[in-house]
């Protein structure tokens, strides 16, 4: 006799109260039914892979009773649902629906694209609204031993943006090396790098174009070529995304709107909304 069999044999003990004769939902693969509700022995044997008799048993007893209970209780208040109940139901699952209509129209015969000159508008017209939380800067991170040969060099060709020679030094002697000249670092990513904290990150800044930063083993030099500081307004560049995103949400909110307006507009014309009086 097979493991799971042993094990549904003892189990029955448990659940069917003395009864032995297997009905023909057994004889197919179930294991125990509750409520018109089958639970097959392919399943409890993937329960019980490995495990002994006795392990097997309390894992099986355990999942059965907790799947028959489960059962049971939907049964139970299934038995006693009021029609609150149902119409919630029936509400969520038109929400349902309505949501991923609403996406799918968005996705297929929304326009995407924002014209620059809307960008441009918006800029102007909220600049308050493009206020930079943390500092932004484009530049050059060199990270370097401390016993490093000539970082006073290092030092004067990243303030004169030397970059062939500060690439051919970083090849040879970098543990680090960033060239962020054309993308935009905020205090966050840089901390993320140099070991210092963010207000004496912006604090420095703030009053300089390059810093210095040491540790016990560490040099961390970085060169600010372009910045702007917590507090300025964003480069048009960098804001653009957010600009993006405002026009795209409220031209959604018009698109289902109007196409709401269309769809009910529609229906009265074909008659399927009937007006009684």
């Amino acid at each position: 006799m097979k493991k799971t069999g042993i094990v549904i044999a003892l189990l029955a003990g448990f659940l069917l109260s003395g009864c032995t004769a297997l009905d023909k939902k057994q004889q197919s693969g179930a294991a125990v039914e509750v409520a018109g509700q089958y639970l097959y022995r392919a399943t409890l044997d993937s329960l019980t892979l490995g495990l002994g008799p006795e392990d097997s048993l309390r894992v099986v007893q355990q999942y059965v009773s907790q799947w028959a209970k489960d059962i049971l209780m939907y049964e139970n208040a299934n038995a006693r649902t009021n029609k609150d109940i149902e119409r919630l139901v029936e509400d969520y699952r038109r929400t349902l629906y309505v949501q991923a209509y609403e996406e799918y129209l968005v996705q297929r015969r929304m326009p995407k694209s924002v014209a620059d000159s809307t960008i441009v508008q918006i800029y102007a017209q909220m600049p308050e609204r493009f206020r930079l939380d943390e500092s932004i800067v484009h530049g050059i991170l060199v990270v370097i031993p401390s016993n490093a040969p000539k970082a006073d060099k290092l030092r004067g060709w990243m303030a004169k943006e030397e970059l062939d020679a500060i690439e051919k030094y970083a090849y040879q002697n970098a543990s680090g090396y960033e060239l962020f000249l054309d993308k935009w670092l905020t205090t966050t990513d840089l901390l993320a790098q140099i070991p210092v904290e963010r207000a004496d990150l912006e604090s420095k800044l703030k009053a300089q174009n390059q810093i210095v930063v040491t540790d016990s083993l560490k040099t961390y030099l970085l060169q600010v070529t372009q910045k702007y500081l917590r507090g300025d307004q964003m480069p048009l560049e960098y804001a653009r995304p957010q600009i993006e995103k405002i026009v795209l949400n409220t031209r959604q909110v018009d698109f289902l709107n109007k196409e709401r307006e269309r769809l009910y507009n529609e229906a009265i014309q074909n008659k399927k909304i009937i007006f009684y009086e």
